[in-house]
């Protein structure tokens, strides 16, 4: 292995330009704005202090730009993790313990160790078995989670006095506090105003791309600011009762990790073991979308070793579990970022801003950091894409509404196993029932293609199968039915072909089965023959007995060759 292979870092620092330099600095600034406020949001959607969402800010992302393959990819603290996060804390046999810090910084280092061990055994490719519907059906049921999760800080509602009756919700509805209301939709309609409107108003002034990137993404921070600055000059938290972020410790996080007792990881780990696939699996897909706009190349099990290697930093620096966020990765890029140093000196921003701003973070108030989450999280909610879904492919689109279904009835961790199974279950129907098709040849050429689709020339005594899937133990007594079906329509005939050119496969059950179809068509007087076998078929097939069974049938080259012989 080369070293650019293991530290990709290395690879581009051999390019890197002055160009590349401008580009990076300038997106760095415009990333750590973002990061900052969602760092300490992020944290407060998972339930533990807002320094756990900063301190995943700082180390995770000079991590992943060592070891990470994606030149643009942002690390951090994510809506969908910190909701997984919360789903964890919440548990019983978690929250019982009261120690939402220490839990949430051990889930970080298990997540972490999960992705390396997956590296190590090379299951980069695993992200090829969760399909993008359940993908979406589960990212958009835990973004209607996390949108109700934030109405609370946004309107100041109480907690419920009990959870098993409507009315214990109506009565939390009546506390809404009318300051924390104000400030909280004064936030959302100014974050709304500093996005798509702001965004066309600057185009239409003929501004730079990347200055409309920079001055529309400030959105977040100057909506802190701007909250911050009205609850200490009104008063707002000790008059009105508008809850704030409070002290956050100045300074640098310490490298240390807190390892508590084994049956406290032993009750994370399988709250871990899922964060770190959806993690995994949604921040490649982020990687990949980018890389595929640049013409550069992801290496999914690198991005195992990477993401893991961010997950154990931030562990080790008291942090939250980290992965790559969508929003901020295509902030990055649309400011200009080239390579990862964006992130490294993004990163140092928000190492500076605990080390000299921490003060001014106690002053924001909760209701603030709900509107931005909310303004975040909604573009995730994609309920018409379970419509559109559906038109292309019933079995996906089911998989994707009960996945969201799951996440929202049942909860995050039922929600995303229940779509996966589906998933596995409309793959294994379909390729347990492969696509057969009787064909016929066009008149006038050596073409031959599906009677039902096609005005074809057919044979009264020859059969032709064209079978369009590899044959395995799951879908070839389905083959065997289907023949058996036609030959009760066809009584006449003498000779099948069995087209082989979409069949790569033959595992030993279908041969069996295939030996004893030959059998059972010799006993009628019917002789079996293949055509248009691939190399990798006939290779296996020449190692068994197979072949001197088939006679007197034979293998043709082309499908013609056997019409010209047999019709």
């Amino acid at each position: 292995m080369r070293l650019t292979d293991f530290l990709p870092i290395f690879g581009w620092l051999k390019t890197y330009s002055r160009s590349d330099f401008q580009g990076d600095a300038f997106a760095s600034a415009i990333t750590a704005i973002l990061l900052v406020p969602q760092g300490i949001a992020y944290a407060l959607l998972a339930g533990i202090s807002p320094q756990l969402g900063l301190y995943a800010s700082i180390l995770p992302p000079m991590l992943y730009a060592l070891f990470g393959t994606s030149r643009t990819l942002s690390v951090g603290p994510v809506s969908i993790a910190a909701v997984m996060i919360a789903s964890a804390l919440n548990s019983p046999e978690i929250s019982i313990l009261h120690q939402p810090e220490q839990s949430a910084v051990i889930l970080a280092a298990e997540t972490g160790m999960i992705m390396l061990l997956m590296a190590l055994l090379r299951m980069g490719g695993l992200v090829n078995f969760i399909s993008h519907p359940v993908l979406t059906g589960f990212t958009s049921g835990a973004s209607i989670l996390i949108v109700f999760s934030q109405l609370p800080p946004l309107l100041g509602l109480a907690k419920p006095a009990c959870t098993d009756r409507f009315i214990c919700y109506a009565d939390a509805v009546r506390t809404a506090n009318p300051a924390t209301v104000g400030t909280g939709f004064a936030a959302l309609l100014l974050l709304i105003l500093l996005g798509k409107p702001l965004t066309g108003l600057l185009k239409k002034t003929g501004m730079k791309p990347a200055w409309i990137t920079a001055v529309s993404k400030c959105g977040p921070l100057l909506t802190v600011a701007l909250g911050a600055a009205a609850v200490n000059r009104f008063d707002l938290y000790t008059d009105y009762r508008v809850a704030t972020v409070g002290q956050i410790p100045a300074g640098l996080p310490s490298l240390r990790f807190d390892t508590g007792d084994y049956a406290h990881w032993r009750l994370l780990l399988p709250y871990a073991a899922l964060i770190a696939l959806i993690a995994y699996v949604e921040s490649v897909a982020i990687a990949k979308a980018i890389a595929n706009l640049k013409g550069e190349k992801i290496q999914p099990n690198q991005e195992l070793f990477g993401l893991g290697a961010a997950n154990i930093a931030s562990a080790l620096s008291g942090g939250m579990a980290v992965a790559g966020g969508f929003s901020r990765t295509m902030v990055n890029f649309s400011a200009g970022a080239r390579t990862q140093l964006a992130m490294l000196a993004a990163s140092g921003l928000v190492a500076l801003a605990l080390m000299f701003f921490s003060p001014y973070f106690a002053a924001i108030p909760k209701s603030v950091l709900a509107a931005i989450i909310l303004v975040a999280i909604t573009p995730l909610i994609r309920l018409k894409n379970i419509a559109d879904t559906w038109r292309y492919d019933a079995s996906d689109g089911i998989a994707e509404g009960v996945t969201l279904l799951g996440v929202l009835v049942l909860g995050i961790e039922e929600g995303i196993t229940l779509g996966i199974v589906l998933t596995l279950i409309s793959y294994l129907r379909i390729t347990s029932h492969p696509h057969i098709a009787v064909v016929g040849r066009i008149q006038g050429t050596e073409h031959f293609r599906n009677v039902k689709r096609h005005e074809v020339k057919t044979w009264r005594h020859l059969l032709l199968l064209r079978v369009d899937e590899n044959l395995t133990f799951a879908n070839v007594n389905y083959v065997e039915e289907f023949i058996t079906d036609q030959l009760q329509r066809q009584p006449d005939i003498r000779h099948i072909v069995l087209i082989f050119a979409s069949v790569s496969y033959i595992d030993s059950t279908a041969l069996e089965v295939i030996e004893g179809l030959n059998d059972t068509l010799k006993n009628l007087n019917i002789t079996l023959h293949l055509s248009e076998a691939k190399g990798p078929v006939l290779d296996k097939l020449q190692k068994t007995e197979f072949l001197g069974h088939l006679k007197p049938g034979k293998v043709y080259f082309r499908t013609q060759d056997a019409v010209n012989e047999l019709a």
